[in-house]
């Protein structure tokens, strides 16, 4: 058995009850990045910067569009399937496992927050964290699941800032006319 197998078993066998709720809902936050849409949304309306929103909605769309499509191509086997127990704690869904589509949604969207805002960065990646983590102590992802789905999303943002830069670049140095 890998360490990522013990990781995500030594996990789950050890869940704390009191605890359990808040994984329960950091995960259910962490769904679809709606918990980063209100952020966004709140400091857009905040700061006067419609275009954060914008920023972050083009990452939660990007960051699930593409952890679907490597979920799809990598089927790999949910911890569920493999374990009967200890049960998850939420519903498992039915595509694949790697990667995590929460850690790479969250990543993709707090690292684009974090662009804006450098002084919240270690709040938006310890929240960012919190919901990957979530999806290993409800146990319905790997440790590496996570992480992969982290790198990820962190990928997604930068690719994204970089194009949205080469964008403007472009509008800048066209002519008039």
């Amino acid at each position: 058995m890998s360490y990522d197998r013990h990781l995500e078993r030594w996990t789950v066998h050890h869940r704390t009850g009191w605890l359990n709720p808040v994984f329960e809902g950091l995960s259910w936050i962490g769904g679809q990045g709606l918990v980063w849409l209100v952020i966004a949304a709140a400091l857009a309306i905040w700061w006067r910067r419609p275009w954060l929103f914008f920023q972050v909605v083009v990452a939660d769309f990007a960051a699930q569009l593409i952890s679907y499509g490597l979920k799809e191509g990598i089927g790999r086997e949910r911890p569920p399937e493999v374990y009967a127990a200890p049960k998850p704690l939420v519903h498992v869904p039915h595509d694949g496992s790697f990667p995590s589509g929460h850690a790479t949604t969250s990543f993709a969207c707090a690292t684009m927050l974090a662009f804006s805002a450098p002084r919240a960065a270690p709040a938006f990646f310890v929240l960012a964290a919190a919901i990957a983590w979530s999806r290993v102590y409800v146990g319905v992802h790997y440790p590496l699941d996570v992480l992969g789905g982290a790198v990820l999303g962190v990928l997604i943002s930068i690719a994204l800032r970089w194009l949205l830069g080469a964008l403007r670049r472009s509008r800048r140095e066209t002519p008039a006319g």
